[in-house]
């Protein structure tokens, strides 16, 4: 007789097990104690076995059966309930608040506001350095001997920027965590990359002493190579940009009318929009430059693939050719400009953002320019001042009679 929920109520516990049927496998199990166990008994790839469905009246007659039933539905499909069951329940811890879900979660919070670009490689090296030790791992176990592994196996391949970008990262993700309730602590910051990398050499790029600058200036204007490759050397002297934003530069970025060159994000060291403020010797230079290259995208094209720019070789080897082999590179006028700013006392502040060497979100990149712009643009116009008396102090025709 299958069983009814007034049996089950008056059904009372012996000296021994008892097992009630309910029909089709489907049992309760009166334990001496008096506690009141659903089972269902099947038998599966030969073997007999029972399954647990919870206890009465937590689950009720109704919702054993059901449960029962949706058993063997799965066993009509020559699954084991059992098996599935396990399955089921390990897929589950490992989806709940591991560090890959977590990660993949923050990383859907964070990018839209980033270049697509940036956004796609943050994720791909997390894809491939970091989920395969940490992924798997529910994010407030992780500890940091196990970032530290992560990060010391990126570094061994001697990847040293993408080890310490990682480090970075994850510290990110782990904040995440611990703002949305993932997790407590933030093991990523128990260390820092010195801590565990080794330390590389600091690259110092070659440059001139100021003093040195009207020479260098007075070479320039009297080069005898490509005239595109004097101006571009001559707009980085006023600009001090770094090469790879000066060759990459597109006449669209520039607006001549209002001596300004809005450089994207996305061609930018510290992926925020940076701001060039160009003094009045700038805008004559770009506006002789725009007769030369001006029906290109480009203001550098390279010389084969006018849709390609300039290798970032060329103002190098022309330095080269003017004699300043291993004494100067493009990146060394930023290092002269640096120098003399400070030395004549324009705020600190001013020049490291003209350098762009300040990581800024974008609220503060708004602030600081609405703030800085009109200083800013004194003292880009007072840099070009000072390059043109350099230049001046010594008749440019003296330099013309040699290279004649």
């Amino acid at each position: 007789m299958p069983l009814t929920d007034l049996s089950i109520r008056n059904a009372k516990p012996g000296p021994r097990l008892q097992k009630l049927s309910d029909g089709r496998g489907l049992q309760l199990h009166i334990t001496p104690a008096g506690s009141k166990l659903w089972r269902w008994a099947y038998r599966f790839d030969g073997k007999q076995k029972l399954m647990a469905f919870g206890v009465y009246p937590d689950v009720s007659l109704a919702q054993a059966r059901q449960a029962a039933d949706e058993a063997r539905a799965l066993l009509a499909t020559g699954t084991d309930p059992m098996e599935q069951r396990k399955a089921d329940k390990l897929m589950v811890e490992r989806s709940v608040d591991t560090f890959e879900i977590v990660a993949r979660e923050w990383w859907k919070h964070w990018s839209p506001a980033r270049s697509a670009r940036h956004a796609e490689y943050v994720i791909r090296r997390l894809e491939a350095d970091v989920f395969p030790v940490l992924g798997e791992r529910p994010i407030d176990e992780i500890q940091t001997p196990e970032v530290v592994t992560m990060v010391k196996g990126i570094a061994e391949r001697g990847a040293l920027d993408i080890a310490k970008r990682s480090l970075q990262t994850c510290g990110q993700i782990f904040r995440y965590a611990i703002a949305h309730g993932h997790a407590t602590r933030n093991p990523a910051t128990d260390i820092r990359p010195g801590d565990i990398l080794a330390a590389r050499k600091k690259q110092n790029y070659a440059r001139l002493d100021a003093k040195e600058l009207p020479d260098l200036l007075r070479h320039i204007e009297v080069y005898q190579g490509s005239s595109v490759t004097r101006l571009a050397m001559k707009l980085m002297a006023m600009t001090f940009v770094r090469t790879s934003e000066l060759i990459g530069a597109r006449w669209e970025e520039f607006d001549l009318d209002a001596a300004r060159w809005n450089i994207p994000p996305e061609r930018m060291k510290m992926k925020t929009p940076h701001v060039v403020l160009l003094s009045r010797q700038a805008v004559q230079l770009l506006r002789t430059l725009h007769t030369l290259t001006g029906h290109r995208e480009l203001l550098f094209p390279g010389d084969r693939n006018h849709r390609k720019p300039m290798s970032n070789n060329t103002i190098l080897k022309a330095l080269e050719r003017m004699g300043y082999k291993g004494r100067m590179t493009g990146h060394g006028f930023r290092g002269i400009a640096s120098t003399v700013l400070h030395e004549h006392g324009w705020p600190h502040e001013h020049i490291e953002l003209q350098l762009a060497h300040q990581e800024r979100d974008d609220t503060s990149a708004a602030y600081n320019h609405a703030q800085y712009l009109k200083p800013r643009a004194e003292m880009m116009q007072w840099w070009s001042d000072y390059l043109e008396r350099c230049g001046a102090e010594e008749s440019v025709n003296v330099l013309k009679q040699k290279a004649a």
